[in-house]
């Protein structure tokens, strides 16, 4: 019986099983590449609500830029960069800059106070006083606590907003929503959104920078910076302060960078020889966009990491000088350096790991706090006052807090650790836009739970969006039928008191 069918004889005759699979499975390699280049955003597809408008098809130019090609804003920002100090872990607000003088007169008295941390519900609690006093600080007056005697002389630049709250006393899910604005995983992170809104004005660096605690990374690790259901170009990259800057990116042993600078060229000679009588394709630079980023952070990222050519004076100001202050000291210059090559979005983690390697008080406040405080102190003063003295505090937003704060009450029968608390706690901010030596929103005179203009994190999203010049309800990317945003479906409003 011939099975075959006349026109089918025609056409396959005088070929080969071999080579007709060899024909066919060309569409399918190109399906598969057209599908891997519209991920990484090198080619148009359905048109993401962007700070910039989605490139026309008859625009082959524009159609091809890289994803971290500078866009415009939806206004005038105040910012250009963010730097966000992420104390990982929990920094209780009553010990730091959350001043309750009620709660030392309730020291050791079991008291009725609502509370719901990872022991769960409770109804009443032993207090835990204050273990540090606190003293007015700058112009403004500003208690701060002594934990912090730097920061207490830079309160004139800070805003502080201490009524945050929060959807979950559990780190795992509280770190996802401080950086996500979501408890569950899987969503672009804040720097992500930032990038994919405006780009990058460095082409040679990431455009969002993660550098870890010495201890390891924080609960949830990597889920904290990814770029979720957007391209990939927008996840954070992790860079150290010292040492190897950025891990697997050195070049080939046998390969120097003119060979490698050759070898890029060929391929790029070879796509645009290949695409060039296809329409809408003549220029393929992009295509081999992640080469190009990783060939220039060969030469520059090594570059940005070098401290040798800061003055004397810079490194002791940072801390850099002293044992306990070095790390964090180092990131915080580092920090100051990626913003002035036009990083966009850097995130300094303080506190890795589990337990006391973070700030997650549970035991011991006196010995957590003051270890992570007395890392951190020196070095974010020093920050705040070379942005400030260089110029570039104006344009910056720099960013502190953790996942929540930390309850007035003791966690155990003895000892002086203090369980979760998302009901209530503080952030601060300062620079590009923040109206410093102001303070919004009140907790209770517990410091249990926000009662006075209460500010969810989306709120805190949707001030540090407005101050980079995006609109929250306007920056958008479809994902899963909706146009997805940070702040949420039902959006959220920034936090007018605290802007200039």
């Amino acid at each position: 019986m011939n099975r075959s069918h006349p026109a089918a004889d025609s056409q396959f005759c005088g070929r080969t099983r071999r080579e007709f699979l060899w024909e066919a499975g060309g569409g399918f390699v190109g399906t598969a590449m057209a599908g891997l280049l519209a991920a990484d955003g090198l080619l148009p597809a359905r048109p993401a609500h962007a700070a910039a408008p989605s490139p026309r098809t008859d625009d082959v130019a524009a159609a091809f830029q890289g994803p971290m090609t500078p866009k415009a804003p939806h206004h005038q920002p105040k910012a250009k960069s963010v730097i966000f100090l992420f104390m990982y872990g929990g920094p209780s607000h009553v010990d730091t800059f959350d001043y309750k003088p009620k709660l030392y007169g309730l020291d050791g008295k079991t008291i009725a106070v609502k509370t719901f941390g990872r022991s769960g519900h409770r109804n009443e609690g032993r207090v835990v006083g204050p273990k540090w006093t606190f003293q007015p600080g700058g112009q403004c007056g500003k208690p701060v606590s002594d934990l912090f005697p730097h920061l207490r002389t830079k309160v004139d630049d800070i805003a502080f907003v201490h009524s945050m709250y929060a959807e979950s006393p559990i780190h795992g899910s509280a770190m996802l929503m401080m950086n996500s604005g979501r408890i569950l995983s899987g969503h672009p992170s804040l720097g992500s959104w930032i990038t994919y809104g405006l780009g990058s004005e460095n082409q040679n660096l990431p455009g969002f920078v993660v550098m870890l605690d010495p201890t390891g990374g924080p609960i949830s690790g990597p889920k904290n910076w990814s770029s979720g259901y957007m391209p990939a170009a927008y996840q954070g990259t992790v860079l150290r302060a010292s040492g190897t800057a950025i891990h697997d990116l050195a070049r080939p042993e046998k390969m120097s960078g003119p060979a490698q600078r050759r070898l890029l060229d060929r391929l790029r000679a070879r796509n645009e020889a290949h695409f060039a009588a296809r329409p809408g394709m003549t220029d393929l630079a992009a295509r081999i966009a992640s080469y190009e980023l990783a060939y220039a952070m060969q030469s520059h990222a090594p570059e940005a990491v070098n401290l040798e050519d800061e003055d004397p004076q810079t490194l002791e100001l940072y801390g850099i000088n002293r044992t306990e202050t070095n790390d964090f000291g180092r990131k915080c210059l580092l920090a100051r350096r990626l913003v002035e090559r036009g990083v966009r979005f850097i995130q300094i983690y303080s506190g890795g790991a589990h337990n006391d390697d973070n700030w997650d008080a549970h035991t011991d406040i006196v010995k957590n706090h003051t270890k992570h405080a007395g890392a951190t102190d020196l070095p974010i003063a020093g920050l705040l006052t070379d942005l400030k003295r260089r110029g570039l505090l104006d344009e910056t937003l720099v960013v502190w807090g953790g996942e929540f704060g930390r309850q007035p009450t003791a966690e155990y029968a003895q000892g002086t650790g203090r369980d979760h608390n998302a009901y209530g706690f503080t952030v601060w901010l300062a620079g590009g836009g923040i109206q410093g030596g102001t303070s919004v929103g009140e907790t209770d005179e517990l410091g249990s739970a926000a009662v006075t203009r209460r500010c969810h994190v989306k709120h805190l999203h949707a001030t540090i969006l407005h101050l980079m010049g995006l609109d929250p309800d306007l920056l958008t990317y479809f994902h899963g039928g909706l146009d997805q945003k940070l702040v949420g479906v039902e959006g959220a409003e920034p936090i007018w008191e605290i802007m200039s």
